[in-house]
């Protein structure tokens, strides 16, 4: 019969070309997977399928992996590229036949035995059609779910409805010669490796597809059913003197406002928009570390995606790369601000479920969202939500808000059924589109109420907004990290789960630190985000074209030479292309006189600006701490530079969520300083290290360095100087009057970060500095001057710009 199968083979390929639209997972197949495409494969299927054949030999063509269709040799004899678990389901009935594939599988371990050289790479293939997830009652819909092995007639309607949803996953390829070592005759190793197939496409499928939809009954039933809320019920149906119908009316409105109400075929239909949106506005999408996050879902992994905010963009973005890495889509928590008509009612069908910025007094609200969040998770969906609680108006991470990270760890008290990891991740833009509005409310202006109307305004402004980055994060498995944080955690599983534990809190704030630093550990740099950070640290904002092209080459090469992390993302291209990629985006102004092209910022673009250059300033907050101190110093001894750096060093770490522990930042320093030098933007004097002479090539790269950091160190003196000169203040007073203070400063200097006067930084510093015993509390609970907080600013002043220094001198002698 191999002769019909080729004739089915060539018949289908048109209408199957047509029909079919491949999306393969993971694109990068050679590195992530380690598949040798120079190696004879043999692709290992679930279901003997013409279409699936087909769909994986346009896959195979679009990652340049040898043709299923065509035949491989092994030892002298030919072979198919492809082998099948089993055949399709029949028509009528449910019986599926197996293939002889144990028997194929034999032979092939015969041949090895005969045949030492021999080694295939037996490549595991799983051709999804659509993603519907399972239902707990069947309807009209389930004749398009694509089952494990369907019967011909069903794949018909299948590919003709859902082959534009054709998603090809690959896996690691398992080696053949690595199987003949096992023990046991051929035949069991055959077996063996049968079994483990079949197990590998039954969790492929799980990890794809994700949990059976719960039935509105279902989850009127769990939640209005359990414990926590009954006694909720209860307690508002006693305190407000209602009847207790009406209390569990009021409950099941809740539940009502909170729940998503997820449709697969909504989110089919929002892929095939988005892509024409992203295809528009997007030059690409940027993703990182996906692979992570896969092998949690295949090993059965509760995971939440904790991402950053940058943009009401974020909600779309992550669940788009999510659906296209092949992973379950998330349901997502979204502010009840996004619950209006028509976008709410969208959300909701797309996954999202909604919740009130505050759940303060309303312990019925409280009782059902968290037994609403702990259903999700024991019924083994995927979660999403901010950690931040809003957008960060000035691309700085913002302090954690850690009230859905407490009701998390509360479900793992309670007990979920799986384990549980949190996927931090970084989201990144070279245009952010409300960047406009965000530089408004931070003058001041009331955050505008999200509308119809502003959602056409939004659409109506789509353009060209560069690259679009997204990586995910080091994972942070829940079940581990309780058990280094509290080790008799589990014994609270067994008492009231209402009652809030006394590690909770502590315990909270640790993992939300944990997940910031790791949200940071893997940006993404941007074109944008590194010529601003140069543009912004130049006097006047502006530079020449091939100064800015040789630092942003100088700053790539030592993140290199000196990673920050292996998370994060670099261009893959030179200074030249980057410059020219990112002048397209038309933020910068261009001239030309005689001498060549300058680069430079208008006022209102350098505002804007600083919100791109705030993604990446962790990563050079150590480097540019390093040239600061050796410029203010004029040369410093390698000992003390690394003192000083590390005097400095707590006060960097909680501002910029930055993951090295002292030890690590102690290493990290002295790698820096050992690649600076060789890159020539140290030299040494002596026993000194001194930055190099203005003549050389990358003097400029590294004076640049010195003053990206410099607005920080001047928020440091500054908060420092108001609170020497009144010797005490509350804590309140002291971040008002910094910033206050600060935003003169600004105006008196031309410093056009608004994040130098904004709240959240300065009571960051305040926090940190508390923490680090440099304030000394009063006896009436005041913050107070000290020895050590004036040895540390005296520090400080003097590593920064003169004139600004002497302002600080000024306000510090203004005594009472």
């Amino acid at each position: 019969m191999v002769w019909l199968h080729k004739l089915l083979l060539t018949l289908f390929a048109f209408p199957v070309r047509w029909l079919v639209r491949v999306n393969n997972i993971p694109t990068d197949i050679e590195n992530e997977l380690g598949i040798d495409k120079t190696k004879p494969i043999m692709y290992l299927l679930r279901t003997h399928s013409i279409t699936d054949q087909l769909a994986l030999k346009m896959s195979t063509k679009q990652v340049g992996l040898p043709s299923p269709t065509k035949k491989i040799s092994i030892g002298d004899e030919e072979h198919s590229a492809c082998v099948f678990l089993q055949q399709p389901q029949s028509v009528i009935g449910r019986s599926i036949k197996g293939t002889k594939i144990a028997a194929d599988f034999t032979h092939l371990f015969e041949l090895h035995r005969e045949n030492k050289s021999l080694d295939l790479q037996i490549v595991p293939v799983t051709i999804f059609w659509g993603r519907a997830p399972g239902r707990a009652s069947s309807g009209l819909a389930d004749m398009l779910a694509d089952r494990a092995s369907p019967s011909w007639l069903r794949k018909f309607f299948i590919v003709l409805f859902l082959g534009r949803d054709n998603f090809v996953s690959y896996s690691k390829a398992v080696s053949s010669r690595t199987m003949t070592e096992l023990p046991g005759t051929e035949a069991d190793i055959a077996h063996k490796l049968i079994r483990l197939a079949g197990t590998h496409f039954h969790r492929k499928r799980q990890a794809f597809n994700g949990p059976t939809l719960l039935e509105r009954q279902e989850l009127y039933n769990s939640i209005l059913g359990s414990a926590s809320v009954m006694n909720a019920i209860n307690d508002e149906a006693r305190n407000k003197k209602i009847p207790l119908g009406k209390a569990k009316t009021v409950a099941r409105s809740y539940i009502n406002e909170i729940a998503a109400d997820y449709r697969e075929g909504l989110i089919r239909f929002g892929d095939r928009v988005l892509t024409r949106i992203w295809n528009k506005i997007y030059d690409g999408i940027d993703v990182g570390h996906a692979d992570k996050v896969r092998k949690l879902a295949q090993n059965g992994h509760e995971i939440i995606y904790v991402p950053c905010h940058r943009s009401h963009m974020d909600y779309l973005l992550l669940t788009y790369v999510i659906y296209h890495e092949g992973l379950v889509t998330p349901h997502i928590a979204a502010g009840i601000n996004l619950n209006f008509w028509p976008v709410g009612g969208i959300f909701r069908r797309g996954g999202a479920f909604f919740l009130r910025r505050s759940f303060a007094g309303n312990k019925l609200y409280t009782a059902v969202f968290r037994e609403y969040l702990e259903l999700l998770f024991n019924k083994g969906y995927s979660v999403k939500y901010y950690a931040e609680g809003g957008r960060s108006r000035t691309g700085r991470l913002l302090p954690p808000k850690t009230g859905m990270l407490a009701m998390t760890l509360q479900a793992m008290i309670k007990g979920v059924n799986r384990p549980v990891s949190i996927v931090p991740v970084y989201i990144g833009y070279e245009h952010v589109m409300e960047v406009g509005s965000y530089l408004k409310e931070l003058k001041g202006s009331s955050k505008q109420k999200e509308s119809v109307f502003g959602l056409f305004s939004v659409v109506r402004k789509l353009k060209n907004y560069g690259h679009g980055f997204l990586n995910f994060g080091e994972p942070i498995q829940l079940n581990n990290f309780l058990d280094e944080q509290v080790k008799d955690w589990r014994d609270a599983q067994n008492t009231d789960t209402d009652k809030k534990p006394s590690w909770l809190t502590p315990t909270v704030n640790t993992l939300a630190n944990q997940i910031m630093v790791r949200i940071n550990q893997s940006a993404a740099i941007s074109g944008m985000s590194i010529c601003a950070l140069c543009l912004l640290s130049a006097k006047k904002n502006a530079m020449g074209q091939k100064e800015l092209e040789q630092a942003v080459d100088d700053y790539l090469h030592l993140l290199k030479l000196s990673p920050y992390s292996e998370m994060v993302s670099l261009p893959k291209e030179d200074g030249k292309t980057i410059v020219e990629k990112t002048l397209k985006l038309g933020k910068m102004n261009v001239h030309e006189d005689s001498f060549g092209k300058i680069i430079s910022l208008e006022h209102r673009n350098a505002v804007a600006l600083t919100y791109y250059r705030n993604n990446i300033l962790h990563l050079f907050a150590i480097p540019g701490l390093i040239a600061a101190i050796l410029f203010a110093r004029k040369g410093l001894e390698k000992g003390k530079l690394i003192d000083l750096i590390m005097s400095l060093y707590p006060m960097f770490q909680r501002e910029w969520f930055l993951y090295m522990s002292e030890d690590e930042a102690k290493d990290y320093a002295e790698g820096l300083i050992d690649s600076m030098k060789e890159m020539g933007m140290i030299a040494t004097s002596g026993r000194k290290l001194v930055p190099v002479e203005p003549t050389e090539k990358s003097f400029y790269s590294v004076w640049l360095l010195n003053r990206c950091v410099q607005e920080t160190l001047q928020r440091y003196a500054l908060v420092l100087s108001l609170l020497a000169r009144e010797k005490k203040m509350s804590r309140a007073a002291l971040e008002k009057q910094s910033a206050k203070f600060a935003e003169r400063l600004a105006a008196l200097h031309g410093i056009s970060s608004p994040e130098f006067f904004d709240k959240n930084v300065l009571a960051t510093f305040v926090n940190a500095l508390r923490e680090n015993n440099l304030l000394a509390d009063s006896d009436d609970g005041q913050l107070q001057h000290s020895e050590a907080s004036e040895a540390f600013r005296q520090e400080i002043i003097g590593l920064i710009a003169p004139e600004i220094a002497q302002r600080l001198e000024k306000l510090y002698a203004q005594q009472g």
